[in-house]
């Protein structure tokens, strides 16, 4: 199946919410019962009338949130007026306020702020004054309101703030610099901040052209028209030579710094199309240009190179030496330089990165690799310590190197009835509850999150048995991940409907701390999720992929309807995995590559090696993204549940064996 993100509003399964009975919609949850108990008791009686009026008064107010996403206040305002009473106020006067935002007054919406405060639902609103705050160029309101936002989070609104700072002249331009790294983000808000930056003399005509070069590596057209007119170059050229490079590039190179650097961002996007001509464009204008230029021109073209994993990639690389390279570019010259074995490569590039980028588990591990490799063990093992404890990928990785394996801590012990009941009675869950009956999801993990902002571990703890009891698994394992000091790890790594899992992964061979792994990143057991591109239930089968696999198993009587059914979706997509296991000649990282980006591309890339290659290296310098985060995530999670099954030390290294091309033996756990 194909990369398979799930959309922030998947619903969640009717059975998923059978504790949640319609008595939600007005009064809150009984307090919480084990879940075999949940799934058993009878409902209590509730007259049919009260039933249909807050069914009634949901689809109003389902209503009511579309009219708000459509900006239809006169609508919204209709609909708000005929839920008086409803179960989360807050809600319905946050949607009536939203679609007017624009023409409320400041009273309007510090009343509602004031009436709300401390809720999930203010702290958004602020969010969305704040944005209008920063249009209008309100500082005065806009300063005042900015420390009371909690989470803070919001890209543009980070960019107005340090807008706000420099229009009263003061420095920001290295605040800048570090936020100012995703222009397809930038907005309104980034382009002001650029404009004012480079107008007020903050920013220098390097840090314009490497705004420049940034655009168009992200294929962000607009930015780099604005950049290219604060330049003074033609902002029509800059767009062709991100949108139409071989057009750019024809046009020939220019004169200036600025059109010389519109070219090169030319022929690093040409680079992506075609790897030839750019290399044969760069050469032939070689002359004209500086030292720098030309190796700014190679890294862009090394860039391109590497994200296709291009044998001529690392010469790319060398010809590119003494370039500013981006954050990405960074990333993928010590990827490529892994790839090769270059070590004493992979430790310069990790070294000159920004140090929050270095700073990562990935880096920190990759730096401890190449100082090892170097001999310097001492290096070495203190990079390694300093994320051992981290119960992910890299974590797990250094972990071996300092001598140990993956085990299971102890756990905490169970909540009481009493702290359940105290979760139950908060506020906060009440209203995830209800958004979740309603089949928001967005909402209620917001307010879910929300909630749990200053919760103690065992807090932590005991609101994750809370979501296992309303069988929101997702908001269990998230909740419960967030533990550092008590941990229960059948929260983290739960184990459902394993009366179908274990003889459908044992009649296959399949090992069942894989397929779970794999099920906690598909779907993180939401059993009805559905991802953007069609995919369904816990395994996130493809339909397409489900109907070819019903027919090589001979399953006769498969309709497109069944793939949401559990047993269905586990039978179907445990045999797809299967397939993929068996073309990758039992490789678990192979497979688990195919599975998300297809077996085609997988093999591909398998293809590209002409040597055996350490798992690890292989992971990392997948050249997708999203299929790399997820094949470290799916091996990660197998390690931990095939400790917590086994109860036993496990090897994530092991696990992950060794890569090697077709045909010759891979090393297999």
């Amino acid at each position: 199946m194909f990369p398979l993100k799930l959309l922030a509003g998947a619903s969640i399964a009717a059975s998923t919410l059978l504790p949640l009975v319609s008595a939600l919609a007005q009064a809150a949850p009984p307090p919480a019962a084990p879940a075999s108990a949940a799934a058993t008791a009878p409902a209590a009686a509730v007259p049919q009338a009260l039933t249909d009026a807050a069914r009634e008064q949901d689809a109003l107010f389902l209503q009511l949130r579309e009219a708000a996403r459509q900006n239809d206040a006169a609508k919204a305002a209709e609909l708000a007026g005929r839920l008086p009473g409803y179960a989360i106020p807050s809600y319905v006067d946050y949607y009536r306020l939203k679609p007017r935002l624009k023409d409320a007054t400041n009273e309007e919406v510090l009343d509602f702020l004031k009436r709300y405060e401390g809720s999930a639902i203010a702290d958004r609103l602020r969010n969305d004054w704040l944005l209008e705050l920063g249009r209008k160029r309100d500082w005065a309101n806009f300063d005042r309101e900015l420390p009371l936002f909690v989470k803070n989070d919001d890209y543009q609104v980070r960019c107005y703030a340090l807008l706000s700072r420099a229009v009263k002249g003061q420095n920001v331009a290295s605040d800048a610099r570090a936020l100012l790294d995703n222009p397809p983000m930038y907005g309104e808000a980034c382009a002001a901040l650029v404009a004012q930056l480079a107008q007020s003399g903050q920013f220098t005509k390097e840090d314009l052209l490497a705004q420049l070069r940034l655009a168009g590596e992200m294929h962000a057209t607009g930015p780099s028209r604005r950049t290219a007119i604060l330049l003074g170059a033609s902002d029509t050229r800059a767009a062709q030579a991100v949108d139409f490079p071989a057009l750019a590039m024809a046009r020939g190179i220019g004169s200036s710094r600025s059109e010389h650097e519109v070219y090169l961002v030319a022929v690093g996007r040409m680079a992506r199309t075609s790897l030839k001509l750019a290399t044969v464009a760069l050469n032939k204008n070689a002359p004209k240009l500086s030292a720098e230029e030309k190796a700014i021109g190679w890294s862009n073209i090394a860039l391109a190179a590497s994200l296709v994993l291009a044998p001529d990639a690392y010469d790319y690389w060398q010809r590119a030496a003494g370039a500013p390279l981006s954050e990405s570019q960074a990333e993928w010259k010590t990827r490529i330089a892994l790839r090769r074995g270059d070590w004493k490569m992979v430790r310069a590039t990790i070294e000159a990165m920004p140090a929050d980028l270095r700073a990562q588990p990935a880096w920190t591990y990759w730096l401890g690799r190449a100082d090892a490799a170097q001999g310097k063990k001492e290096d070495a093992q203190a990079l390694f310590r300093r994320i051992a404890d981290q119960n992910n990928f890299y974590g797990q990785l250094a972990l071996e190197e300092v001598g140990q394996q993956i085990t299971i801590p102890p756990s905490a012990s169970p909540p009481t009835a009493a702290e359940l009941a105290q979760m139950a009675a908060n506020p906060g869950f009440k209203r995830a509850l209800k958004f979740f009956a309603l089949r928001l999801r967005f909402e209620g993990t917001r307010e879910w999150n929300w909630t749990l902002r200053d919760f103690t571990d065992r807090q932590l703890l005991v609101a994750a048995e809370y979501a296992r009891q309303n069988e929101i698994l997702d908001r269990m394992v998230n909740t419960s991940e967030r533990t550092r000091t008590e941990f229960d790890y059948t929260q983290r790594f739960p184990a459902p409907h394993n009366d179908i899992l274990h003889p459908t992964a044992q009649g296959l061979g399949l090992d069942q701390a894989w397929v779970y792994g794999l099920i906690r990143q598909e779907s993180r057991f939401i059993s009805d999720a559905q991802s953007g591109v069609g995919a369904s239930g816990l395994m996130q089968v493809m339909p397409s992929t489900a109907k070819w696999v019903a027919g090589k198993i001979g399953m006769d009587d498969y309709g497109h309807g069944m793939l949401s059914d559990i047993r269905t979706n586990i039978l179907l997509g445990t045999n797809y995995l299967n397939m993929v296991l068996n073309n990758a000649e039992g490789s678990q990282v192979l497979a688990t590559a195919s599975y998300n980006a297809g077996p085609g591309r997988t093999r591909t890339w398998r293809g590209l090696l002409n040597a055996p290659m350490e798992g690890a290296v292989f992971i990392e310098t997948i050249p997708f993204e999203e299929t790399r985060n997820y094949v470290r995530n799916v091996m990660s999670n197998a390690t931990n549940y095939a400790a917590l099954f086994e109860k036993r030390p496990q090897s994530l290294k092991a696990r992950l064996g060794t890569i090697a091309p077709r045909g010759s033996t891979i090393g297999l756990p």
